[in-house]
């Protein structure tokens, strides 16, 4: 396996794993799956991208171990780990463009209200990886469901010759979903977090949309929990849930000043 700084190293083809480093067993599964997907090489990106982040806070404390990231990524079964500097993905003398933003990244009452910008910085890291690696694949976490649905419109515009290949969600053990983040959480916050997975499953239960929000309101109104956003959307589209449509449940929630995203798919109970 090779760590690779500049682009021009890359050979292109193959499939695109696109991480911000701190990989953990999440990031191993997707590895795998992307040596599933094509042939040619697994490219693991590892790149903390500042545009997307609203908070220089956040940024700056943002976990980061090349070596480590390296031993985890060829443990995994990745060919090479591009590792660029901001220079490389954003070279000075010649600005990248911001991508036009698809509808689905600023759908109302999800990530947009509390990080304006933040797809718009997605987006621009996103087609600048895919024109410095030539993937023809690319491997993405349903994590981050917006960022998923945000990133299969953005290749849909542009055309892309890219398949976005979803990996359903890594838990831990308890069922707290796998995340870089998780690692910033105090023992007491960790305990905590487990109430998102919580809500989730209960919301499960709902016959309506509006009963699935309420429940998982109630579940995560607690101490040192504070609510962004507890919805049920159209898991594609992101707008009101219609009968006969996949639903998508999503909630988002600082929990110890980390904040923390979790979703699962939704249909109405009939037990309820």
């Amino acid at each position: 396996m090779r760590v690779q700084t500049r682009a021009a190293e890359l050979s292109g083809g193959g499939v695109l794993v696109p991480t911000m480093g701190a990989l953990h067993q999440g990031h191993v599964s997707l590895i795998q799956l992307a040596r599933q997907c094509a042939p040619g090489p697994v490219v693991v990106s590892v790149f903390v991208n500042p545009t997307q982040f609203n908070e220089r806070s956040d940024f700056d404390r943002y976990p980061r171990n090349l070596d480590r990231d390296a031993s985890v990524a060829q443990g995994a079964g990745a060919d090479i780990v591009f590792a660029p500097g901001v220079d490389e993905v954003y070279p000075p003398e010649s600005p990248v463009p911001v991508p036009m933003l698809p509808d689905v990244a600023t759908r109302p009452g999800l990530e947009d209200a509390g990080r304006p910008g933040h797809f718009a910085g997605v987006c621009q890291v996103v087609s600048r990886l895919f024109d410095l690696c030539r993937p023809t694949h690319a491997v993405f976490g349903e994590k981050d469901w917006q960022q998923l649905q945000v990133v299969r419109a953005m290749v849909a515009s542009q055309h892309r010759d890219v398949t976005i290949v979803p990996h359903p969600i890594v838990r831990e053990p308890d069922g707290l979903a796998m995340s870089s983040r998780n690692a910033l959480l105090s023992p007491e916050a960790r305990r905590q977090a487990l109430v998102l997975r919580r809500a989730l499953l209960e919301a499960a239960q709902a016959s309506t949309p509006e009963a699935g929000e309420a429940v998982m309101r109630r579940i995560l109104d607690r101490p040192g929990v504070e609510t962004q956003y507890a919805v049920v959307r159209d898991a594609e589209a992101l707008e009101q849930w219609q009968p006969g449509r996949p639903g998508r449940a999503l909630v988002c929630a600082r929990v110890g000043g980390v904040r923390l995203l979790d979703n699962d798919a939704w249909s109405p109970s009939l037990g309820r």
